[in-house]
């Protein structure tokens, strides 16, 4: 008698997987297999299909922290189905099977008889090209698969152990993605469901998080977008390392944004951490808490990734200029820069000029007098020298909290509004004015300016200085803002295809 033995297994759909591809590439394939198959789907989701003319049942018994899947197989048996044997395929469908009249069902009167009638049982049929791989000791899969005239890849890992299969995820980058079965990614197939994406930004000062929509034509909806003030670099630059304050608030803070884009059926998740995460000394092990916390890994990206990223946001989200542009993005830790011309990207760089350390430097969360904002104005130059001696660029754009919170407080917005944010138009009188009204004030005083975010005011004055800097390096007396950051690059670059 054969043993059955249940196996965690873990799935995506998807017809471009980027790294895990190239993985693949590198293995030795098995031999390739290629079926008819018939699934029924329910919306109990649980594996019933016929392949070879077997009725192929596995059974969902438990999913684990990590979103792995314990599947058991039940039955693989052969037309004609005896009543007992109809009610499992029905019991594994979640549905009250109907009367059974015949003492046996041959497949087509199985169809005929019981599922078409059912009005809730839907019989797909697909086609598949398997190719198996062993991968970490565990047993792989990709398959090409054809329904309902729409094609998608599958790739599949599973093992009797659990961690063999979290390494094996893990070992081809896609550990972002969520674990996703054959019945349920044959429904979002068939039904022509949008590709939904997650994106996370781990900064210095916050958090911030996008799901975005792409449709067949490539072009992109946003669907939930937000940013948590988290303070990951909270006296980052006294200590060299990221407290356990800091990181618990950041650690929660994404798992709720995890959460958050599951609920909303994203098909992937990625997430990056930028200045604070670059230079901290204990980021491996700030990494390593974030990923038992929330099951995702973050990515510490270089600057000049950081600012390829924000260039792409802005191309996507204000359109591409044929002149020369120079898109910056101000955080907490630091502040990128990108110049190029049209869609060439000629230059990017990352400089150690963020709101955080200024405003700690020089305590600026407070009232200071003009000579205290004079010395951090100098102290923010030196630090953007690099950007010293260029020529004027045609367009200038900013982004990044502080960019959108001064046109929040421009603007007077009491609610956020990044449609009406996006593409407004800042002049240095507006920083100027700016600046004065937070110099004046403490940070408790700030949060009653409408515009605002209240968790933002301590930062704010520092986040001006560094904005008026920039426009006056480079010349400029205006600059247009972009509401779309480092997330919405994210998600184009990693989900775009």
């Amino acid at each position: 008698m054969t043993t059955i033995i249940p196996r965690w297994e873990w799935r995506v759909f998807g017809a471009a997987l980027g790294a895990a591809d190239d993985a693949f590439a590198a293995l030795t394939p098995g031999l390739v297999q290629e079926s008819d198959e018939l699934y029924l789907l329910s919306a109990a989701h649980g594996s019933v299909k016929v392949r070879d003319g077997l009725m192929d049942i596995k059974l969902l018994r438990e999913v684990n922290p990590d979103g792995l899947e314990l599947w058991e197989p039940v039955m693989k048996r052969g037309f004609p189905l005896r009543p007992a044997e109809v009610a499992l395929v029905f019991d594994a469908l979640g549905i009250v099977p109907p009367a059974l009249a015949r003492s046996a069902y041959t497949f087509g009167q199985f169809l005929a008889e019981l599922v078409e009638p059912s009005g809730v049982v839907r019989a797909v049929k697909i086609h598949k090209r398997r190719v198996p791989y062993t991968l970490s000791g565990c047993r792989a899969e990709i398959a090409d698969v054809e329904a309902g005239g729409r094609g998608t890849r599958t790739i599949a890992i599973e093992s009797e152990d659990a961690s063999a299969v979290i390494a094996a995820v893990r070992r081809i980058g896609l550990d972002g993605y969520v674990n996703t079965s054959y019945p349920r990614g044959l429904s979002a197939l068939i039904d022509d469901e949008p590709l939904r994406y997650a994106a996370i930004d781990v900064g210095t000062n916050s958090v911030k998080f996008h799901v975005g929509e792409r449709d067949a034509g490539g072009r992109w909806r946003a669907v939930l977008d937000r940013a948590e003030l988290t303070r990951l670099g909270e006296n980052l630059g006294e200590h060299g390392e990221i407290g356990t304050r800091p990181l618990a608030r950041t650690a929660a803070a994404i798992a709720g944004m995890v959460d958050e884009a599951r609920r909303n059926r994203v098909r992937a998740i990625a997430a990056v951490g930028t200045a604070g995460l670059r230079i901290a000394h204990n980021r491996d092990d700030v990494i390593a808490t974030i990923r038992a916390r929330t099951g995702i890994t973050v990515q510490v990206v270089p600057g000049e990734e950081e600012a390829r990223l924000a260039y792409l946001a802005v191309r996507a989200g204000l359109g591409a200029t044929r002149s020369s542009l120079v898109v910056f993005d101000t955080g907490g830790g630091s502040t990128q820069f990108t110049f190029g011309q049209s869609l060439r990207v000629d230059e990017h760089f990352s400089t150690h000029a963020g709101a955080v350390r200024y405003t700690q430097r020089f305590g600026l969360a407070d009232a200071v007098t003009p000579e205290v904002l004079r010395d951090a104005l100098m102290a923010i130059s030196v630090d953007l020298t690099r950007i010293d001696g260029r020529p004027p660029p045609a367009a200038l754009v900013g982004m990044g909290g502080a960019v959108t919170n001064i046109t929040a407080v421009k603007l007077g917005l009491a609610t956020y509004d990044p449609d009406v944010v996006q593409g407004a138009v800042l002049d240095r009188g507006e920083i100027d004015r700016q600046i004065e009204l937070y110099r004046s004030r403490d940070a408790e005083a700030r949060r009653a300016i409408v515009g605002l975010q209240p968790k933002r005011a301590d930062v704010i004055l520092a986040g001006a200085c560094i904005v008026r800097t920039v426009m006056e390096k480079l010349g400029q007396q205006t600059l247009t803002v972009s509401d779309r950051g480092l997330r919405h690059g994210l998600l184009i670059d990693r989900f775009g295809a």
